[in-house]
């Protein structure tokens, strides 16, 4: 279909189709993540270095008030319910991610000045954009049967099968187990007649980015956004196929019911990512109390050009599966959800609507932005009004990445780390 080039997706510019690459140790075929690649047994037997496991962070202890904040500790509750605080010597880094940051931020008195007014928190630092500026990547996920003859992962509803993959990584550390190829394609803005115009998104776009009743911090970033999907070579969104059937009509959200293959027939999916959503939800504490769950709204297609983006890959995803060799792998009427085809735009909002899931890359909701535009972090990862408290993950993005926010979380922690060095040099 012509989307083929050599550009590298890790340097940042990519249009075309590329295989996504896992986080599979090479040596051990077992998952790759931050703790095994980073807390090494050497990193391990620093003298400076203590691990506490199962104990739960609280609050962050401090002492000042308005600009002049001082994070003097942490609360922490272990696992046999007793409270400790730890003392801070230099500084505290707190590194909870997207939902939990700002969670413990609140808890600690530092957030919107009402709202911790509201659940009888102290307040230490009035800071309006703590949990707010919450954005996620938005999945339209349609399933389709494949023909006779193929196999998918949905045959792993056979418990003969799935032992038969089990004994084949255990014993020779290859086979599904190891990992389940991703292919992504990586495109601009399109749907069912293929690339849309400059003109035609310019159009689409102009309403809502010259809307005066926006915040400016909002006003800035939709500018942004729509500098983005108007550039020639940025992948406005992609597709990404999986192997297998994804149970979303439930409303479940957990990894296990999500790829539980409840149909009885086996099938694809090929999901529609947003890239850059407009779209922005919050994350807010429920009460004073540690031990509940913050409450969390990505508020996703809040905006109508989420909605109306998602649907045009929706239907350009129906110009994929049509086309050859791909068309015969699959039946032509098999697919989920029942009945529904997105041979318009209107019925492909609909396909969106009942087929929508979370990429699970929650960022913002503790932005690197100034702070009259609702920033909560500066340029030294330092709060605003803090001396010695930063923050360190995907909450401090102003804005959703393109793609996956993995490699960015690393990135940002290791650029963390530099500046950690250099102010204490200093």
């Amino acid at each position: 279909m012509g989307w083929c080039n050599t550009d590298d997706p890790i340097e940042g510019e990519k249009l075309g189709t590329f295989a996504c690459g896992l986080s599979i140790d090479a040596e051990t075929k077992t998952r790759g993540y931050a703790a095994s690649a980073y807390y090494t047994p050497e990193v391990a037997k620093r003298p400076n270095l203590e691990v506490l496991t199962e104990a739960f962070v609280e609050k962050i202890l401090t002492k000042g008030s308005d600009s002049s904040v001082e994070a003097t500790g942490v609360s922490v509750r272990t696992k046999d319910g007793s409270n400790h605080e730890i003392v801070a010597k230099k500084e505290v880094i707190l590194s909870a991610g997207a939902i939990q940051s700002p969670q413990v931020l609140e808890l600690s008195g530092i957030g919107q000045k009402t709202l911790l007014e509201k659940h009888g928190i102290p307040v230490v630092l009035d800071s309006p954009g703590v949990g707010e500026n919450l954005q996620d990547h938005a999945i339209s996920a349609p399933s389709f049967e494949i023909a006779d003859g193929q196999f998918s992962g949905d045959i792993m509803r056979d418990p003969n099968i799935v032992q038969a993959v089990l004994h084949q990584y255990i014993t020779t550390k290859t086979g599904p187990l190891v990992g389940i190829p991703i292919s992504l394609t990586m495109l601009p803005l399109v749907d069912s007649d293929g690339r849309i115009s400059h003109e035609e998104i310019a159009k689409l776009t102009k309403e809502y980015i010259n809307d005066k009743g926006l915040p400016l911090w909002k006003k800035k970033q939709y500018e942004q956004l729509e500098k983005q999907i108007l550039g020639p070579k940025e992948a406005a969104g992609y597709a990404m196929m999986l192997p297998l059937q994804l149970n979303i009509s439930s409303g479940a959200t957990q990894m296990n019911a999500l790829l539980a293959p409840t149909h009885p027939k086996n099938f694809i999916t090929i999901m529609a990512v947003n890239n850059h959503p407009f779209s922005r939800g919050f994350c807010h504490v429920r009460s004073a109390d540690p031990k509940e769950k913050p409450f969390l709204d990505p508020q996703y297609l809040s905006h109508p050009l989420d909605l109306e983006i998602l649907a045009r890959y929706t239907q350009y995803i129906e110009t994929i599966i049509k086309t050859e060799p791909f068309a015969s792998l699959l039946k032509p009427s098999g697919r989920l959800p029942e009945g529904k085809e997105a041979k318009d735009l209107d019925t492909a909002k609909e396909i969106v609507k009942e087929r929508l899931l979370s990429t699970f890359h929650p960022t913002g909701t503790c932005a690197m932005m100034p702070r009259e535009l609702n920033g909560v972090v500066d340029s030294r990862l330092k709060v605003y009004g803090t001396k010695n408290l930063r923050v360190v993950d995907a909450s401090i993005f102003p804005m959703e990445t393109l793609g996956n926010i993995q490699a960015t979380v690393y990135a940002v922690a290791e650029k963390a780390a530099d500046i950690i060095k250099e102010d204490w040099k200093m």
